[in-house]
């Protein structure tokens, strides 16, 4: 008799959900990035910067020839203005590509750098709240101390430059490196100063869905009321909100789709009664994610309803 083998992978996946509570007091299902994932996305965006300094260098190569040449190559004496200047111009562009490149990308909607998107996991706030940028900015700022910290140690210690004492400093540094595999949530010490995790991005699109069931219509197929929302109403909820939304309606579950249908009415002062929950919010999502929609078109985004 043969033993069927234990589902290891959903054993694993399993492991790593996780419940977080909106400020609205929904409860919502999500999924701790993997720590393979993390290394996996955080080598492709190194990857991607280190191509874009080099394309930066061939640029910079092109425009300035020979000068560049002689900056490179070390000066002897003093450089020359225009030798000062170009490295003027490296040192800032390294600096604002290093910590832009992860800011810009981790404070857009999608809280995720490309490295990130690729793999599909992204930055989330542990509250259940929005994104902040002082968060984000903590969580970035951090990884000085988490990585390049303890690689310039162990490269001290490596050419023999501290002796003992640059080992016995490489190995405590180097707590920062393995903090991430000391925690279930695989969360490094960025993350927790600034109240984050990484999740994995829900890959399922929604808009398939709704559009069998004639959500972007308003009219509901169990009552036949037809839900129209306007302008003033619209205009309270952003991209955060409809993602939030979504999720929602994907995961089906009645006690929070009946939460959420609540919050909603109370902050658009609509009182349409219980039991016809999910074509409400189907024709509020569909609604809303049209209105963003058309913003964007026009240089306009909504990121929350705070903005």
């Amino acid at each position: 008799m043969s033993v069927a083998a234990p589902n290891t992978s959903a054993s694993y996946n399993a492991k790593r959900l996780r419940q977080i509570i909106t400020p609205e007091g929904i409860s919502l299902p999500i999924t701790v990035a993997s720590r393979g994932a993390r290394v996996g996305a955080f080598l492709l965006d190194m990857t991607i910067f280190t191509l874009g300094l080099i394309a930066f260098h061939l640029l910079m190569a092109a425009l300035f020839g020979s000068t560049i040449d002689e900056t490179m190559s070390g000066l002897d004496g003093t450089p020359n203005g225009a030798q000062e200047f170009l490295i003027i111009i490296y040192v800032l562009t390294i600096f604002i590509a290093r910590y832009g490149y992860f800011l810009g990308f981790e404070l857009g909607p999608r809280g995720a750098t490309l490295g990130k998107r690729i793999v599909g996991i992204r930055v989330a706030a542990r509250d259940g709240g929005r994104l902040t940028p002082e968060a984000i900015i903590a969580r970035n700022l951090i990884r000085d101390i988490e990585v390049l910290l303890p690689l310039v140690f162990f490269l001290t210690a490596i050419v023999g430059e501290g002796g003992n004492a640059g080992w016995a400093s490489a190995l405590w540094v180097s707590v920062f490196l393995a903090f991430p595999f000391f925690n279930k949530d695989a969360m490094r010490a960025g993350d927790v100063i600034a109240g984050t995790w990484v999740v994995e991005q829900p890959k399922m699109k929604l808009a398939q869905t709704l559009s069998t069931q004639g959500a972007a219509s308003g009219t509901s197929h169990l009552t036949g009321t037809k839900y129209e929302f306007g302008e003033e109403e619209l205009s309270i909820y952003g991209e955060h909100e409809l993602q939030t939304l979504e999720r929602v309606l994907r995961d089906d579950k009645d006690e929070a789709l009946v939460a959420v249908h609540a919050a909603i009415c109370a902050k658009v002062g609509w009182n349409p009664g219980a039991g016809d929950e999910r074509a409400f919010l189907e024709a509020f999502y569909a609604q809303l994610r049209s209105r963003l929609e058309n913003d964007m078109r026009f240089g306009k985004r909504k990121a929350d309803k705070f903005s």
